[in-house]
């Protein structure tokens, strides 16, 4: 047997999805991503301003219904933190039209017909088979958007964490309240909040050997649960703090408002309203949920295929389409919208899932507790979901995502930045446009003809009777990519022949074509054919990234 057939055989039992043959391995995983999701779907529906309950309907469904139809093999589905803006934009908004209701619900209902609207359009464009709309968008954009949604998280949730309320309706707001909470802060919510925090960090940087194993959201949840018990928070109170020593450091209000509140599982479902979804404000964030949803949750499925341990692939279409079905549900049960979430996913397969059945593990996980222990919700301080969800918030906009930003190419972190900012100003549909104008000023600049902004031109040969020529002209940029793209598939890996592109007439390969590209090249390697990339001999690079936008030069000089 040689070492290829070896292999293959090995890989088999894996592959074949069999629940017997992979269940010890799914299983446990399944219960690890559990004991990380439990928390974070409460702090993701908290944040957005859903019932807490909200976050853990969307975990449930997400896990017990997808991965029976999708093919997505180890993508964990459920609520996450790039969809907070979008959802408590939505809720706000809608609070803010609606204040003379005297239900306190009716901006939560009808954030969830707009869910509905959100959830069936995702469906429309499944069918449409527009699972390429994620490749559109200029990575810049799409990392400077995820890093307005991390400030976005942080500016909300410190408040929350050190035990204070932000009177604030803007992100701007919010931050510039953060140091009046800072002063004011309650002590005894805000040193959960702090310790949280720290641990998020800490075991993140420390963690070694087996205990990578211990989520550090579970091992928040051990220490704060007992803390808020310590400190009487089932009862409404005043708590006098001093230093060992004996000095005074005040009187703090302590009580139920600073723990998650108490779950009926009777009233949990929620009814949506439909009548708000024609409204301005309904169509702008029907728009925002689908568009920045089906974004997200095709970006994030198709980056654990690459970290896959079988290299499986997607099938995206297929996915968008039970995303879509799901997100519909959940909205009509009262759920938060979901996507394919990368952090839950990774932890998946690092503790060693081996097919769907792990998401369906976890989603099973999540029903059980919900429905037999769902008064130790009631338990968690929202200073420790709030700290977790500031960890996350960073890791979104961390200095580090600017610096790899910056090496990639000084334009690149223009486009990022006016991203975040005018995100952060406006909101993230207005952002995202405001850094794809950029991106195709940055374009026009260099030379590309308008013609070519959304059109490649290829001229296509046969080089010989196993390999196609492609030549493109005038430019090989984000906005042509997705036809570019269809065109070197078409060719190559559907018509089982090797394909050379040359890229030697262009004025300008920008950043995405070439981080696409590459990915591409692995797209063609799994299916045994080669896809090789010639003509940068009179193209400079914009930076030193072995990905960078290469613009072309005259020769000599």
């Amino acid at each position: 047997m040689t070492h290829d057939e070896k292999t293959a055989a090995e890989e088999a039992p894996f592959l074949g999805q069999s629940l017997l043959e992979n269940f010890r391995y799914d299983a446990i995983s399944g219960f690890l991503v559990f004991l990380i999701a439990l928390p974070l779907c409460l702090g993701i529906s908290l944040a957005s301003e859903y019932p807490a309950v909200a976050g853990i309907f969307t975990a449930i469904v997400g896990g017990m219904l997808v991965p029976l139809f999708s093919n997505s093999e180890l993508t964990i589905k459920g609520p996450a933190a790039g969809l907070i803006a979008v959802a408590l934009g939505c809720v706000t908004e809608f609070h803010q039209g609606h204040a003379s209701f005297e239900d306190p619900l009716i901006a939560y209902r009808l954030a969830l017909g707009v869910g509905v609207a959100a959830g069936l359009v995702q469906i429309v464009f499944a069918l449409c088979k527009v699972g390429s709309l994620g490749e559109f968008f200029p990575t810049a954009a799409v990392h400077g958007m995820l890093a307005a949604i991390g400030v976005i998280i942080i500016a909300k949730q410190v408040h929350t964490m050190m035990g204070t309320t932000s009177v604030g309706h803007e992100p701007f707001e919010w931050l510039k309240e953060i140091p009046h909470s800072f002063m004011h802060m309650n002590l005894p919510i805000a040193f959960i909040g702090f310790l949280s925090l720290a641990i998020m960090f800490g075991w993140s940087v420390f963690a070694t050997g087996w205990m990578k194993y211990i989520p550090a959201p579970l091992l928040v949840l051990v220490i704060a649960v007992p803390l808020g018990l310590s400190f009487n928070l089932e009862e409404k109170h005043l708590a006098d703090i001093k230093w060992p020593g004996g000095q005074d450091l005040g009187t703090f209000e302590l009580g139920p408002a600073f723990l998650v509140k108490q779950i009926d599982l009777l009233r949990a479902v929620a009814v949506p309203d439909f009548s708000g979804i024609f409204t301005l404000t309904g169509l702008k964030y029907v728009i925002m949920f689908s568009l920045v949803g089906t974004l997200e949750s095709l970006l994030s499925a198709r980056a654990v295929d690459m970290i896959d341990p079988w290299k499986r692939q997607t099938d995206l279409n297929r996915d968008l389409l039970m995303v879509g079905i799901a997100n519909t549900l959940c909205a009509l049960i009262g759920g938060l919208p979901m996507i394919s979430e990368i952090v839950r996913s990774k932890a998946n397969i690092d503790a060693g899932a081996r097919s769907r059945w792990s998401n369906v593990f976890h989603g099973i996980y999540l029903f059980l507790f919900l429905f037999i222990a769902p008064t130790l919700i009631h338990e968690i301080p929202l200073a420790a979901l709030a700290a977790m969800l500031v960890f996350t918030g960073f890791r979104l906009a961390s200095p580090h995502e600017f610096y790899k930003t910056f090496l990639i190419g000084p334009e690149q972190l223009v486009v990022f930045c006016t991203t975040l900012f005018v995100t952060l100003a406006t909101d993230l549909l207005i952002g995202v446009a405001a850094g794809i104008l950029v991106k195709f000023c940055f374009h026009l600049y260099h030379g590309v003809p308008i013609r070519s902004l959304f059109m490649p031109y290829l001229d296509v040969s046969d080089k010989d009777e196993k390999t196609y020529l492609v030549e493109a002209r005038d430019s090989a940029i984000f906005s042509n990519w997705v036809q570019l793209k269809a065109h070197l598939v078409r060719l190559g890996i559907e018509g089982k022949k090797d394909v050379i592109i040359d890229l030697s007439n262009t004025v300008l390969v920008d950043h995405t074509v070439m981080e696409n590209l590459h990915v591409l090249q692995g797209d063609f390697d799994k299916v045994g054919q080669k896809l090789t990339i010639v003509g940068f001999d009179d193209h400079v690079p914009l930076s030193g990234h072995e990905l960078s936008a290469r613009r072309k030069v005259k020769v000599g000089s």
